[in-house]
């Protein structure tokens, strides 16, 4: 494929789907670039829901405690899913892949193993850990101070097997902090149409696998961190750690960075800054 001309492909973090590019798809469509979105395994048409949120009447004790029927999804799964939706978009030639969030861990892992599927790694406010590091740890560290996910949390993961929200709360007081968590300067009316979308459980297990990183892998390829510096999910601190760890260990493939002052949902508040940046990548 000529310069300009590689398919793109967009990864959704944790509790999102495919949806949540629709903007930036459109918004891309004058740099003539084949693009996909892509559910993750877990998520999206691939979710499954706790019984707890519609049983009637609501349980709040069977919230807090029924196990998740995703808790047996881990980062192995995601990474092999992602793997085979980037062969099959690239069909023989390599794929520019952009992550949002925790869907940074499976990119992470995917171009580990077949770095030479992947023309450039793009992290959208995503996690990017360091080698044999799992992402869980960098959610505790101080560079993450005031972030707003954790404390939306509902029951103990180590229970449940995932990261669970109340999407069927109307506490107005909880709807607004994941309305803040996620989509700060995103308008009411959408922030809460994305809420409705979103799926309650995320699998655990995925933030806990780690996966050792290689020159000739993960480190060969070409990489893009896009820092949004009002994000409440992921801390813009934290987001410059990871690349600080990145060019750490891989000073001969140094990361590229770039700026959006946005919230963590900037395919929703800033969808053609987001495909300007794709779109300019060759």
């Amino acid at each position: 494929m000529s310069p300009g001309s590689t398919p793109i492909l967009l990864l959704h973090g944790s509790w999102h789907a495919a949806w949540c590019w629709n903007e930036v798809i459109a918004h891309l469509v004058p740099y003539d670039r084949q693009t996909l979105a892509v559910d993750m395994v877990g998520h999206g048409l691939r979710a499954r829901r706790p019984e707890c949120l519609t049983m009637r009447p609501f349980d709040p004790a069977r919230l807090a405690t029924e196990v998740s029927p995703v808790a047996d999804v881990d980062l192995d799964r995601a990474a092999e899913l992602l793997v085979r939706q980037i062969e099959r978009l690239g069909r023989g030639s390599r794929v520019t892949v952009l992550a949002h969030s925790m869907g940074g861990v499976v990119l992470t892992r995917a171009a580990q193993q077949a770095p030479e599927l992947v023309a450039h790694a793009v992290y959208l406010a995503a996690v990017m850990p360091g080698s044999g590091e799992a992402a869980d740890r960098y959610f505790a560290l101080p560079e993450n101070a005031d972030a707003l996910v954790l404390p939306a949390l509902r029951g103990d993961p180590t229970v449940t097997g995932a990261l669970r929200l109340d999407l069927a709360s109307n506490d107005p007081a909880y709807r607004q902090q994941l309305r803040a968590a996620f989509y700060g300067d995103v308008g009411p009316i959408v922030a809460d149409a994305a809420l409705g979308l979103l799926s309650p459980d995320a699998p655990v297990s995925m933030m806990r696998g780690i996966t050792r990183l290689t020159r000739d892998g993960w480190g060969s390829v070409p990489r893009t961190y896009v820092v949004c510096t009002r994000d409440m999910a992921i801390r813009p601190a934290l987001q410059r750690l990871f690349v600080a760890e990145a060019d750490a260990a891989f000073p001969e493939n140094p990361t590229s960075v770039a700026t959006l002052d946005s919230s963590h949902a900037p395919f929703l508040s800033m969808p053609g800054e987001i495909a300007k940046i794709l779109g300019e990548l060759d």
